[in-house]
């Protein structure tokens, strides 16, 4: 077996202040030392303005326009050069309403050419962009404007009406609002009672020059403040320098050239992960740098594989949320298709699996059959995707064994945090028993487990389990005013992700775990609920579980959102009637979803106490408009626990009624 990474540093024995950590580990590709920095580069600005050079004519950016007859038409594109001249007239303008270098300027929106237009304007001039999360409510907006001193802001057509409904509370640094459409005369003139300009992206446009000087700049410099929403409390800016990012970019193309093929301009990136999210604003960097094109989808979840037909592009990248309803929706087809197409399904799937497991790389296991029977799922993503990555949360195993079976494509997964400016593990190209792992570390970062004693993970055990820690050249320059956070974190120099993982035999790591996520019931065991979901989740009739308990208590519970045609058939199949929302309520319902899940778990091992006493049915997705999810759609446990607090509590009082 092969081993994709190399042991730098010993481990640490435990002393009365620390616990135990084990050995420092890098990837084979950088044993020699960490990638660096070429001399000379100093800014992201670079990476743009050198693919203007070399492909001026090649399309940037692109999307759909005229609708007609309810359809939209064909990508209409935007050039290197003609991408490069409005952001240098954005930049100018920016710095027209006094706006320097080193300020800050906000970006509000979904993905769209005038977002990354403002960010290469912003990394023209030195000056930190600051996006706002588009899927966060007013409040958040409100706290970033304030807390990051944002001077001007851009803003989707709209958001708008968000902007203007915090504006009174924010006009202490912002003067200046642009919207990346149009704007009405009634918005400009609320705006400008409050003391703020606001134009409209064309009037904000001529404001600006060609032959603006650039200022110098510095990798040392702050390129981006980006707020993550975590899981509680108000949102933490994490600082990161142009130097970071830019390695972010190389090492992905380090690693690349290494173990698949590197983005080149035949490249076409479908933008559909919001770009307020480090993993996506990474990928399109790349594809600048590879002088790749980046075509946005309508920012409709509808109409999505009408925009992949339509784009054929050549990487896809997702999050375990998308890929999951695409398995679900290939194998509803599949079910339907009958006994003998489903056989030669089968077959086809098992005997490239076979393949891929013998070492075969993805393209030579079973390209027959890839034409034959994985064709059409091919296609469905335009027929031409090469690469798909999977980033934000694990991706199940099933799911990642499935998609690199069936898509045609190589598909890599990986870890990351904004802290560690984006991907600091990635799964290896073409080596499928790294399936169930978020593969090795990046060439840019050194890796290393430290003990968690409290939850019975040791570092230095024959299968090395600790909460993942890093040290490197990506890493986050600390939470933008808020030195406490930064210290609590960043520990000689190692920052500690709070993510429990498991070194496996050939080098890669496996997330099992969070580090917070644990509680202790009122026997004195301890709850790793994250793991324990993960299992759940494994249940064909479930789409999300949240599975509760505390110390007062001895057992757990769970609100469940059913798969809806899953119950619907138990019902058709148990002469039981009503729609969705009745079947939830139905206690025979209730009680079937909780043995399916209770023999889920039984069948992966989990311990008697991880067994659920009682479920909750719940219609309505977890969603963000309640807080439920962050954007990234990991569960908010306390603003769950507050909103079904008395779901909770009946569940509890329900479990402890003796059965006649």
């Amino acid at each position: 077996m092969s081993v994709y990474t190399v042991k730098v540093e010993g481990s640490r024995p435990a002393t009365e202040e620390k616990p135990s950590a084990g050995p420092v580990y890098r990837c084979i590709y950088a044993k020699d030392g960490l990638m660096e920095l070429p001399a000379g580069l100093q800014s992201p600005w670079e990476f743009f303005s050198e693919s203007v050079k070399t492909n001026p004519k090649n399309p940037m950016l692109g999307r759909r326009h005229q609708i007609t007859d309810g359809k939209a038409g064909p990508y209409a594109w935007l050039t290197y050069a003609e991408a490069y001249d409005s952001a240098i007239r954005c930049g100018s303008a920016i710095r027209g309403r006094g706006v320097n270098p080193g300020d800050r300027c906000g970006i509000y929106g979904s993905n769209c050419p005038e977002w990354i237009i403002t960010m290469e304007a912003c990394n023209s001039q030195a000056i930190t962009y600051v996006p706002l999360y588009d899927t966060l409510g007013a409040n958040a907006v409100e706290f970033i404007i304030n807390h990051a001193e944002l001077p001007i802001v851009f803003v989707q057509e709209s958001k708008l009406s968000a902007i203007l409904t915090c504006l009174p509370r924010c006009t202490s640094h912002l003067k200046t609002i642009v919207s990346f459409g149009k704007i009405s005369i009634i918005q400009q003139k609320e705006a400008e009672e409050l003391g703020v300009a606001c134009f409209s992206w064309e009037e904000f446009s001529l404001l600006g020059s060609l032959d603006h000087e650039l200022p110098p700049k510095q990798k040392t410099d702050i390129g981006t403040i980006m707020y993550t929403s975590g899981t509680t409390g108000e949102p933490k800016g994490v600082i990161l320098s142009n130097g970071a990012f830019m390695e972010e970019v190389l090492s992905m193309d380090h690693l690349l050239r290494e173990t698949d093929k590197v983005g080149t301009e035949e490249d076409v990136y479908f933008s559909f992960l919001p770009l307020a999210h480090i993993f996506d604003q990474i990928i399109e960097t790349y594809c600048i740098y590879s002088g790749s094109s980046i075509g946005f989808w309508q920012g409709d979840v509808r109409y999505m594989v009408e925009d992949l037909l339509e784009l054929k592009p050549t990487i896809f990248c997702g999050v375990p949320r998308v890929y999951d309803r695409i398995y679900t929706g290939i194998m509803h087809k599949v079910s339907l298709g009958g006994t003998l197409r489903k056989a030669l399904f089968q077959y086809a799937y098992n005997y490239k699996l076979r393949n891929l497991e013998k070492g075969l790389r993805q393209d030579e296991a079973a390209p027959l059959l890839d034409r034959l029977v994985f064709d059409k799922i091919k296609q469905a993503f335009g027929g031409r995707v090469r690469l798909m990555l999977s980033g934000a949360a694990p991706l199940p195993s099933h799911v990642e064994e499935f998609l690199r079976v069936t898509c045609c494509s190589v598909l890599s997964q990986g870890y990351g945090l904004t802290e560690s400016c984006g991907g600091c593990f990635t799964s290896v190209a073409n080596v499928f028993s790294m399936v169930g792992t978020v593969g090795v570390p990046m060439t840019t970062i050194e890796a290393r487990l430290e003990s968690v004693p409290e939850m019975g993970y040791d570092a230095l055990a024959s299968v090395p389990r600790g909460e993942i820690c890093l040290r490197g050249n990506t890493l986050f320059c600390g939470y933008q005013k808020r030195q406490d956070l930064t210290k609590s974190v960043l520990v000689d120099g190692w920052f500690h992700t709070g993510d429990v993982g498991e070194w496996r035999p050939d080098g890669a790591m496996k997330i099992i775990d969070r580090k917070k996520n644990i509680f202790k019931l009122s026997q004195g065991e301890y709850v790793a609920v994250e793991n324990i979901e993960s299992t759940y989740s494994r249940c064909p009739l479930v789409t999300s579980i949240w599975v509760y308990g505390n110390s007062f208590e001895s057992f757990l519970v769970a609100v469940v959102v059913p798969e809806g045609k899953a119950l619907e058939q138990w019902a058709t199949d148990n002469c039981e009637s009503g729609d969705f929302k009745s079947l939830c309520q139905n206690l025979r319902a209730r009680k079937f979803i909780l043995d399916e899940l209770n023999r889920t778990g039984q069948k992966h091992h989990l311990r008697g106490f991880e067994m659920l006493k009682a479920v909750y049915l719940e219609p309505v997705p977890f969603d963000i408009e309640r807080d439920l999810v962050t954007p990234t759609f990991k569960l908010k446990r306390p603003q769950l626990l507050k909103y079904y607090k008395d779901r909770i509590d009946e569940l509890y009082n329900e479990a402890k009624v003796p059965k006649v």
